[in-house]
C-alpha cells in the first residue's frame, strides 16, 4: 500500500518467511518528515502490528541518498509553541508505533539519518548503515532541543556520546556510529540489502513466538527495575510452554541430532 509517501510492501520470502518493507519516500526532500508522512508512518506500523504471521519489518528511505533527512524545516519553520507540540506528539506516536511492532524492526541506513530520522531509526530493534550514511542531531543548530525518542540514546550509546551528539549538533559518520554502537553493523552501500537478508534468515530461523515474546520482553526490561525484569521472563517462560513451540523445537533438535549419529 501507498499511502502519504509511506510505502508498504508485504514480501512472503522463502528464507525469512513474510516480511514487510516500510519505505518513506519523499526523496525530492531528503525522506524529510512532513505531518502526513507521521501519520502516515504511524498508521503503517499499527496496521502491520495485527499481522499475526508477519516475520519481520525492514525500515527504510528511498533513493540512495538519505534514510530520513529529519523533520521537514518548511513545515517547522511555521510552527507555534500549540502546533509544535501536536507535531513532535505526532511524530513520537509513530516512534511509538516502530517500537511497540511486535515483530522485530530493521533499519536499513542508507544515506543522511538526521534529527526525527536518526530519532526513527534509535526505535527499530537492528541498524546497519550504508558505509557513506551520515548521522546527526542538529537541533540546537535550529533553536531547538532533540527531545521524544532522543531519551533511547543514553541506554544506546551511553551519556557522554549522548551530550557529545545532542550538545554540539554535529554530523557523524557511518564509522563513527559504530564504533559507538549506535549501529550494529557497517556495509558498503551496495552490500547492505544482503546484511538485512542475512538478518532476516536468522530471525525466520527462530520459532515466531520465541521472537515476539522476547521482543516484548526486552521492550518491558526497558521500563521496569531488574528485579521485575527478571520475573516478567519468568511469566515469559512459562508463557512460552503454552504455544507448544518449545516442546516442537526442543524435539526437532534431538530427533535432527538422531539422524545425524545415524
Amino acid at each position: 500500500m501507498t499511502e502519504a509517501g509511506v510505502v508498504v510492501k508485504i514480501e512472503d520470502r522463502q528464507s525469512a518467511g513474510r516480511v514487510a518493507l516500510v519505505t518513506v519516500d519523499n526523496r525530492q526532500k531528503l525522506n524529510c518528515l512532513n505531518t502526513a508522512q507521521v501519520v502516515a508512518l504511524r498508521q503503517a506500523f499499527e496496521a502491520l502490528a495485527g499481522d499475526a504471521a508477519l516475520r519481520a519489518v525492514v525500515l527504510t528511505g528511498a533513493g540512495d541518498r538519505a534514510f530520513i533527512g529529519g523533520a521537514d524545516l518548511n513545515e517547522l519553520g511555521g510552527l507555534c509553541s500549540e502546533s509544535s507540540r501536536l507535531y513532535i506528539t505526532r511524530l513520537h506516536k509513530a516512534c511509538k508505533a516502530i517500537r511497540d511492532c511486535p515483530v522485530p524492526v530493521i533499519a536499513r541506513v542508507n544515506g543522511y539519518c538526521l534529527g526525527a530520522g536518526l530519532e526513527v531509526a534509535a526505535s527499530a530493534d537492528m541498524r546497519v548503515a550504508a558505509d557513506t550514511a551520515v548521522f546527526g542531531m542538529p537541533e540546537v543548530h535550529m533553536g531547538l532541543p532533540s527531545v521524544i525518542e532522543a531519551a533511547l540514546l543514553p541506554g544506546l550509546i551511553g551519556w557522554g556520546k549522548t551530550r557529545e551528539i545532542l550538545l554540539t549538533g554535529e554530523t557523524f559518520s557511518a564509522a563513527d556510529a559504530l564504533a559507538m554502537k549506535f549501529v550494529e553493523k557497517v556495509m558498503p552501500a551496495d552490500q547492505i540489502d544482503t546484511h538485512v537478508a542475512h538478518w532476516l534468515t536468522l530471525i525466520a530461523r527462530a520459532t515466531p513466538a520465541a521472537v515476539r515474546s522476547q521482543k516484548a520482553l526486552m521492550n518491558r526490561w526497558e521500563r521496569v527495575s531488574v528485579e521485575e525484569g527478571i520475573y516478567a521472563g519468568i511469566d515469559a517462560l512459562s508463557d512460552a510452554y503454552r504455544t507448544g513451540e518449545p516442546q516442537a523445537a526442543i524435539a526437532a533438535f534431538f530427533d535432527a541430532k538422531a539422524k545425524r549419529k545415524g
